[in-house]
């Protein structure tokens, strides 16, 4: 049986490398293109010895992805920014990385392509993140037409930026802020004031080893060539929910404040001149729209895939924010 190799662009990121984990579990040889090899040397203990091997890629430059992905059987692009800073651009990352990806992909020969975008990719989107992902897709169906696209929802596994986040805000400050984006009014109605409205932006939070499984049947079945898929978890929760879910699994109470989506819109602007501001004014008009599966959409069981819940993974890997004065759950 001929082994195959499969390069992974981005692959010692959050998500990446989890994709590189499940190739490695399946028998597949590895290269994992990234900007600083050494940084990535970690992701050679996922596999045997020589199978995972990292090397140096510039995304946006084209012999470097020539190289990376010459003699591979599968590519998959996990690539992507969330905010934008000195020369790490939308444009430049998602679009034109992701073109070049799908372009040198299809030179090559490589047999399968499997691009990493987001739900809310939307070319008429007012945020640019949104807009650069859908047109970075455009560009990979142009270059490499049998190449499958996943949007997932927010992400959530041991390494996430999400709810880790919260839990690591909740053991220092005493409050916690909440975006509202519908519904927010000070004035009485029924039984008080719906400070919260709706609880915020709507997610769908799909656990990262869902992606990982995804990605590598999106890879090794043909049926799935030319197809999209739009990832999300069993549950739909609001902002809010989230957050209260993160202080149950660390046992601790803070006060929830809410922030209006206007309010949220001028703090942004403040922020920006951070070196790694929280919170972006691009950021802020992703959260004006649900990050949910459209019910139109394949998802996760057209992959034959059972979503993964929240409560079954999240207290594993945020007991370490846990209080420990918390009564025991």
């Amino acid at each position: 049986m001929t082994v195959q190799l499969a390069t992974v662009f981005g692959g010692s990121g959050f998500v990446g490398r989890h994709i590189v984990r499940r190739l490695a579990t399946q028998g597949w040889r590895v290269r994992v293109a990234v900007r600083d090899p050494d940084r990535a040397a970690f992701v050679k203990t996922m596999g045997d010895v020589g199978q995972i091997v990292p090397i140096r890629a510039d995304i946006t430059a084209r012999a470097s992805v020539a190289a990376a992905v010459d003699g591979a059987q599968g590519v998959i692009n996990a690539v992507g920014i969330l905010t934008e800073q000195g020369r790490n651009r939308f444009q430049s990352i998602h679009v034109e990385g992701a073109r070049l990806v799908a372009t040198e992909a299809a030179a090559a020969g490589v047999r399968g392509l499997v691009h990493i975008s987001a739900i809310g990719a939307d070319a008429a989107s007012a945020s640019a993140y949104a807009r650069s992902k859908a047109e970075a897709e455009a560009a990979v169906r142009a270059a490499f037409p049998a190449a499958v696209i996943l949007r997932p929802s927010v992400v959530f596994g041991p390494e996430d930026d999400f709810l880790n986040r919260f839990a690591a805000m909740s053991s220092v400050s005493p409050m916690l802020p909440v975006i509202v984006t519908e519904g927010f009014s000070l004035l009485p109605k029924g039984a008080g004031c719906p400070l919260f409205g709706t609880g915020g932006t709507r997610l769908q939070p799909v656990y990262v080893g869902d992606v990982a499984e995804a990605a590598l049947r999106a890879l090794s079945r043909s049926q799935y060539a030319g197809k999209t898929f739009e990832l999300g978890g069993p549950e739909v929760l609001s902002l809010k929910q989230l957050i209260e879910l993160v202080l149950r699994t660390t046992g601790r109470k803070r006060l929830l404040v809410p922030i209006p989506l206007a309010v949220a819109k001028v703090q942004a602007q403040l922020m920006q001149v951070l070196p790694n501001p929280p919170l972006t004014p691009d950021q802020v008009k992703l959260l004006a729209k649900d990050n949910i599966v459209d019910p139109a959409a394949l998802g996760l069981a057209a992959l034959g895939i059972h979503p993964t819940a929240l409560q079954s993974v999240v207290p594993s890997y945020l007991g370490r924010f846990r209080n420990p004065y918390a009564p025991a759950a």
